[in-house]
């Protein structure tokens, strides 16, 4: 498990090396397979995980099948704590986009590092207050935002997290379909592709196989805005 990466988790925030240290310890290292599902919305759980390299995605699937992406997670990033203090099913079906490693924490372990350490509750506090805030925000897109906005916002948010900075652009190796990257944008796969087409024919962008170049980073966020 790479402790490098779980200090980046906001389960961590706050707390100095020793305890860090002894927290990574705590927990369990597990290893999901590219399009494997680690569970099932609906499903009981109380665990939570952090991504310690590859990419995860959390999705909801609708009474008539269509699916919906709440989320691409990376290293550092946490998912599942719901469940720790709500006992009730999944709220979203958690799948592998790559091949996976996590480190994971259960509700007696992360019981007693609450009690011994109120950093860990404060940080908890700050991630979900942020994901609540997220939330909103993607509402708002819903409401406000057109679908070409709601692309250029979706590539700037995957270029801050998995982008790599190069002579001809920002690589981001983003990982998903051409179907998954409108459920995440809640759009269909035509709309999305017409404005991903848009944006290359403008210049903004180059389009590669689950990927993309970021050429002009400044005209594609002022289009998400």
């Amino acid at each position: 498990m790479d402790h490098d990466v779980l200090r980046q988790a906001p389960l961590f925030s706050g707390l100095d090396d020793e305890a860090a240290a002894s927290l990574g310890s705590s927990m369990t290292s597990l290893t999901i397979r590219r399009g494997e599902v680690l569970f099932h919305e609906g499903d009981s759980g109380d665990r939570l995980y952090v991504v310690t390299d590859g990419k995860i995605k959390l999705g909801r699937t609708s009474a008539d099948g269509r699916e919906n992406l709440l989320a691409i997670l990376g290293p550092g990033q946490m998912f599942g704590e719901l469940s720790l203090f709500d006992p009730g099913p999944r709220s979203a079906t958690a799948t592998a986009v790559t091949d996976v490693d996590m480190g994971s924490l259960g509700h007696e372990e992360l019981t007693k590092w609450l009690v011994e350490h109120p950093n860990v509750s404060r940080a908890l506090l700050h991630q979900l207050a942020a994901r609540l805030r997220r939330t909103n925000e993607v509402v708002a897109d819903l409401v406000f935002s057109d679908v070409p906005g709601r692309v250029a916002k979706a590539l700037m948010d995957l270029s801050s997290r998995f982008g790599r900075k190069a002579d001809d652009g920002i690589h981001v190796h983003h990982d998903l379909t051409q179907e998954e990257l409108a459920q995440l944008v809640g759009a269909s796969r035509e709309t999305v592709n017409k404005a991903l087409a848009d944006f290359a024919m403008r210049g903004w962008l180059r389009l590669e196989p689950r990927s993309v170049v970021i050429l002009d980073p400044e005209r594609l966020s002022k289009r998400s805005r």
